[in-house]
């Protein structure tokens, strides 16, 4: 074999090999590191009772080891970050374990992907009738919320002048006509409430002189606050301006609103806003109206609660019944 026949050999043996690399490289699956999100919930027949599960402890098992745990909030959102990179669509096992519920093995695979998980609660032991359940009714949430109200303590007038000669060429030298034609001059005045007063409604306006030359130069008044500052430009002979606006002493109060919160099963949900304080919840037990503070702890002698916080503030409370009570 000649020395040119044994090097196209040779390059074609290259290019063969080459190829099969690449394409082995392209048929297999693609690693990364990956983080499998999702939600657990109870499982019912009826959706309005799936209701999110929280401190649900999460697992995801790859050949029989612990590739990744986490514990669901009061979402039931849980988030698992894998320590070990593995193929995308391998498969795996999210096991999920919680005390009141029974324990779920879900099988699944890797992914770009919500994980969606569903808990069968354990069944309730109930040596006697539901009659021997503790009763609780009438259930209110009552919250108090800062509120502000304003007492019309009076109003202020104040006239003040611009002086100024007209028809007199601005020549750049400010200030001047708002078309820069003319030499103008600039009137201030500032007013003042008193202490913690404010203004409220405040308005100017050019009472005397060659109006229609005249402008006021801060349109948009600072109100709702103790000090109130006016200017007016003033670009032909002298004007008198008018500054005029109510004065308000404000009030910071508490106002006792009360929620009715909504039963599914045997969970009370509601919704408070974010400036919500003092939370107590008031309902009858057995036939006796009492009245629980809802601390931080989320601590009730008859429910278990958790809340987490939307985007806006506004916080959603869930009070799950423990056993023994039940509703109406």
């Amino acid at each position: 074999m000649t020395g040119g026949r044994k090097l196209m050999v040779w390059a074609g043996a290259i290019v063969a090999v080459g190829a099969i690399v690449a394409s082995v490289l392209l048929i297999r699956p693609h690693t990364r590191p990956m983080v499998l999100s999702g939600a657990v919930m109870r499982q019912d027949a009826d959706p309005k009772k799936e209701l999110p599960l929280a401190d649900v402890t999460v697992a995801a098992v790859s050949n029989g080891s612990v590739i990744g745990d986490g514990k669901s909030d009061a979402s039931g959102f849980f988030s698992i970050a894998l320590r070990t990179r593995l193929w995308i669509g391998r498969s795996v096992m999210l096991q999920f374990r919680h005390a009141d519920y029974q324990p779920l093995d879900q099988k699944d695979f890797i992914g770009d992907k919500v994980y969606v998980a569903k808990m069968v609660p354990l069944p309730y032991e109930a040596s006697a009738s539901r009659r021997s359940d503790v009763v609780v009714s009438n259930i209110q949430v009552r919250y108090s919320i800062k509120t502000t109200t304003t007492a019309n303590v009076g109003s202020a007038v104040q006239a003040f002048e611009v002086a100024n000669v007209g028809n007199v060429a601005c020549a750049k030298q400010l200030p001047c006509s708002p078309d820069g034609k003319w030499k103008a001059a600039i009137g201030s005045k500032m007013l003042d409430a008193g202490e913690n007063n404010e203004f409220r409604n405040a308005r100017t306006s050019c009472i005397a002189g060659p109006c229609p030359f005249t402008k006021i130069e801060d349109e948009d008044l600072l109100q709702n606050s103790r000090m109130l500052k006016v200017s007016a430009r003033n670009w032909s002979d002298t004007a008198t301006f008018l500054v005029e606006a109510e004065v308000v002493h404000p009030m910071v109060s508490d106002m006792i609103r009360t929620s009715y919160p909504v039963t599914f099963g045997q969970a009370l949900n509601f919704t408070m806003p974010g400036a919500a304080e003092g939370i107590t919840i008031q309902a009858e037990v057995n036939g006796e109206a009492i009245v629980y503070p809802l601390g931080p702890n989320l601590y009730l002698s008859w429910a278990d609660c958790n809340a987490r916080v939307n985007k806006d503030q506004t916080k959603v409370y869930r009070c799950e019944l423990k056993p023994g009570y039940r509703f109406p």
